[in-house]
């Protein structure tokens, strides 16, 4: 009777030892789920990026036509955003109703909790043997808990789906390097082109993965056909998918660049850097005089997005903004200037050009500020800041007399995003596959980001898939270190 009795309770644990890993994804998908439906439920915003996606979408709907209304009333073909956000848009309204934002955010809900099963498979293929599974729940829970990627699902804008995008992009490359197949190549072909029809530096991502795929392909054909007359059939059918793939990921640009000459007689295959339609005003002066002293986001946030069309407040310019006296007088009267001349708030040709005036003579007094420091510094506020800037926070969050609750807030945020980075360093120091794709991607992004005039923390968010899948196999290599010496520990004790 008691053997029985055991080999009952055996049976029961082995089921709820296959039964856990199904549980784990289960409640992982439900906390992610809970946590984006109080971010929608708290933080939902149509912004003004939101609408311009959102009128984009609605004239091609209702008119056929990819364009804005402009000044007079008349609807015109416009260039300023890339076709995949305004698409998907199309798409939410077409089925849940013109001018549904609500449906883009539970669409993107569910896109975001796709990605995070597509990295939690894409980690179990690239971690070591040993850590495979445990590695691939750790990024999966590490992926759906994360706030700074949540909140994004509750705003229509380009992030969650470039983000669901990236993993599509990732688990593909795996995939295709375990067994090369079309499904695979034509999968990670559609994603990172749309990752690129999404944002301009979404093409970031074929550049970064693309070689990582010809490098596992070429390891890899002699251990799958051997070396004998095989090999050169082997071969053609991957060059031929490599050229199909190619051909895929290059039409939908040429559409858009031939569309772009036939609407405005200009070469725009992505999108232009200051989002304007040809003819449009981009004040070169003024962004280079920004660039000569913007650092962080509070300079982009007063500043950069106030002008043109609010006053300028010299109040709001840090000391940096000026290197002397003189230099601090010239900046007033530009100010005045601007401020006094136009009703409008908008920067005349005159004033553009002192400004460039101004900026070309702070660069010449100190280029190695404007070419190195200020660059760095700016990349490191988007990749260190706290996350905070969508939970309506003071700008000034490190002043706790004014702000204590938002304060710690955002101490929390900061901590929590340089645990994400520090486990995505570890991640890397353990080299598993792809490790070299996932650094070059971040590298790449960064550098870009190192000619971005005003910074923002959400351009460095991009590179958040690749720092779940390193922070996964790094956190469940610590939890399996941390166990094995405890165990380690009371079995010296026992012999003992």
């Amino acid at each position: 009777m008691e053997a029985a009795c055991e080999s009952q309770l055996a049976a029961w644990r082995r089921k709820l030892l296959r039964a856990l890993p199904r549980l784990s994804v289960v409640l992982a998908l439900a906390a992610g789920l809970a946590l984006r439906l109080w971010m929608l439920k708290r933080y939902f915003l149509v912004d003004v990026d939101s609408l311009i996606y959102g009128e984009l979408a609605k004239n091609l709907l209702q008119h056929g036509c990819y364009g804005l209304v402009g000044l007079g009333g008349a609807l015109g073909p416009s260039l300023i955003r890339l076709p995949g956000y305004p698409l998907f848009l199309a798409l939410c309204f077409r089925v849940f109703g013109m001018e549904n934002y609500a449906s883009a955010a539970w669409s993107q809900i569910a896109l975001e909790l796709a990605g995070c099963l597509l990295l939690a498979g894409f980690t179990r293929r690239i971690a070591p043997a040993k850590f495979v599974h445990g590695a691939a729940h750790c990024t999966l829970w590490l992926a759906a808990l994360c706030p700074f990627t949540a909140i994004y699902a509750a705003e229509p804008l380009t992030e969650s789906p470039t983000l669901f995008m990236l993993a599509l992009a990732m688990w593909s490359a795996a995939v295709f390097c375990e067994r090369p197949g079309w499904s695979a190549a034509l999968s990670f072909t559609f994603a990172v082109t749309y990752t690129a029809l999404l944002r301009p530096d979404g093409a970031l991502a074929a550049i970064a993965l693309a070689p990582a795929l010809m490098i596992c392909v070429r390891r890899e054909t002699s251990a799958e056909v051997g070396t004998g007359d095989q090999v050169p059939a082997y071969r053609g059918r991957l060059l031929r998918m490599a050229a199909v793939c190619a051909l895929l990921a290059i039409l939908p640009f040429t559409a858009w660049t031939w569309r772009n000459w036939q609407a405005f007689q200009v070469f725009q295959p992505l999108a232009p850097r200051y989002a304007n339609d040809p003819g449009q005003d981009t004040y070169p002066g003024w962004q280079r005089w920004i660039k000569s002293w913007c650092l962080d986001f509070a300079c982009t946030y007063d500043v950069y997005w106030a002008v043109p069309g609010e006053p300028l407040d010299l109040n709001k310019l840090p000391s940096r903004a000026f290197d002397s006296a003189a230099q601090y007088e010239e900046t007033a009267e530009l100010a005045d200037d601007y401020n006094d001349r136009d009703e409008a708030k908008d920067i005349v040709p005159d004033v553009d050009e002192r400004f460039g005036k101004l900026a070309d003579e702070r660069i010449a007094a100190h280029p190695v500020r404007y070419y190195l420091w200020l660059p760095l510094g700016r990349v490191a506020d988007m990749w260190l800041r706290p996350r905070v800037e969508n939970l309506y926070d003071d700008l000034d969050w490190w002043v706790y007399g004014k702000h204590p609750a938002e304060t710690r807030v955002s101490w929390a945020y900061a901590g929590l995003n340089l645990l994400y980075l520090l486990l995505a360093m570890a991640g890397l120091w353990l080299r598993p596959r792809f490790w070299r794709s996932m650094l070059a991607y971040m590298l790449l992004r960064s550098a870009m980001l190192m000619t971005v005039e005003a910074p923002e923390a959400r351009y460095t968010l991009e590179c958040f898939p690749m720092i779940f899948a390193l922070s996964g196999v790094s956190l469940y290599r610590l939890t399996y270190w941390v166990l094995e010496s405890v165990l380690k520990a009371k079995a010296s004790v026992g012999r003992a």
